[in-house]
């Protein structure tokens, strides 16, 4: 289960590819996907997507997928000229200028902040979705699960392609729907409010629009549970382990730029309901347990196995220190609401966090996803089944694969 986050996706990426290393070395390269049920949501979707399209050949499409997060620029996956910030942007910024009344007059409608369709182009390179049929049929992928957010209906809404077997559900405010997923969907559940324009979609018969699918999503890991899964790894993009900020905090009796509300916002929506979830469905796992066997097979509920890796440092603070490595109409734009390009200004780094997607900042999400899975590597392996017949030195990191020394790395971060 990969969750939403924009830009820090990239985290999931690695640690991606230290479960595909913990494979290798435990010789289990030759078994089947290890993720037979994958579920995402907003970005997280977009990765869910490129994971299950080459699920029969995990080891390349994990080092495809890294290369293509170790390499990115905006403009991949938005239109980050002056020109187009001009029509997007500058819409906007008349609307908070000028008044609504203004633009009424003017009728201007702006869509969005940011013009997704370069995303749109590079979904259709790099993520072939006509592979899908074919790879449940031959048992290689059970399901796979995208979710979005209805702005028509209000309705937050799974959609699933996968085995006949698997049935549709029905939860307050929240569904599975059987669907065949397209490039359409993947845009509808990783259109952050504001920043991405909705998306229409067809559903029985009438046309809705959708938005990112961490709106609303007050169980994020219902998705795979629905869909029969009994052992989850969850992937988060931030807030779980995440100590206190490092960064310099504006005065007490400052008022937040519009950055740091909007940041504070998005956090609320991509990345607190993913820790309330966990939270729920350990403590169900604790009662399950008091219950005698007898009783429990009785119950519909049963206990779900849950391994969670997460960041073990700040993204926002990491995000500080890459903002000025966006485009310059981009920065422009930012900070305008707030977003500083100072290294030490933390303020309003939360909201660049979601829409950096350059390389400097991705390759040290990258790193940071890898050294944390790493960390784990003994409940990795004992979630898999996997057993290492070499184990490493002492001196690697908790017994496990080291970690690369980023000073001698020649793609050093900054």
């Amino acid at each position: 289960m990969l969750s939403g986050g924009g830009a820090r996706a990239a985290y999931q990426v690695g640690v991606l590819e230290a479960i595909a290393d913990l494979r290798r070395r435990c010789g289990a390269q030759d078994q089947p996907n290890p993720f037979p049920i994958i579920a995402g949501t907003s970005a997280g979707a977009l990765n869910a997507a490129a994971l299950a399209c080459g699920c029969d050949q995990f080891d390349n499409t994990v080092r495809m997928m890294a290369d293509l997060w170790r390499n990115f620029h905006a403009d991949q996956v938005y239109r980050a000229d002056s020109v187009s910030m001009l029509r997007t942007g500058a819409r906007w910024t008349t609307l908070l200028s000028l008044g609504w009344l203004v633009a009424k007059w003017r009728r201007l409608k702006p869509r969005s902040l940011l013009d997704n369709s370069p995303l749109a182009e590079l979904l259709t390179r790099t993520v072939p979705l006509e592979r899908l049929p074919w790879l449940i049929r031959k048992g290689h992928l059970q399901a796979l699960a995208v979710t979005a957010s209805s702005y028509s209906s209000g309705e937050h809404l799974t959609f699933f392609q996968g085995d006949k077997r698997l049935q549709p559900w029905v939860r307050s405010h929240r569904r599975g729907l059987r669907d065949r997923i397209t490039h359409a969907h993947l845009l509808a559940s990783s259109a952050i409010p504001f920043v991405f324009p909705a998306m229409p979609l067809q559903i029985e018969g009438q046309t809705a629009y959708f938005g990112d699918g961490s709106m609303r999503q007050s169980a994020p890991v219902a998705p795979p549970i629905h869909l029969g899964a009994q052992r989850i790894c969850v992937i988060g993009a931030g807030r779980m382990h995440e100590p206190a900020s490092q960064g310099a905090l504006p005065s007490t009796g400052s008022y937040p730029t519009v950055a740091q509300i909007a940041g504070h916002a998005l956090s609320n929506i991509f990345l607190d309901a993913l820790a309330v979830d966990v939270e729920r469905i350990r403590r169900i796992n604790q009662t399950l347990s008091l219950v005698p066997a007898e009783l429990r097979g009785a119950s519909q509920l049963r206990p779900i196995e849950l391994l969670l890796i997460s960041p073990s440092q700040r993204l926002d603070d990491i995000a500080a220190r890459h903002v000025h490595e966006l485009p310059a109409a981009v920065r422009t734009l930012l900070g305008g609401v707030g977003v500083s390009s100072a290294a030490a200004d933390v303020k309003g780094a939360a909201l660049a966090s979601y829409l950096l997607f350059e390389q400097g900042y991705t390759r040290e999400l990258m790193a940071l996803g890898r050294a944390d899975a790493l960390r784990q590597c003994h409940e990795i392996c004992r979630f898999f089944g996997w057993t290492d017949p070499n184990p490493p030195p002492a001196d690697a990191v908790h017994g496990c694969l080291p970690v690369p020394d980023r000073r001698r790395d020649p793609l050093r971060l900054r």
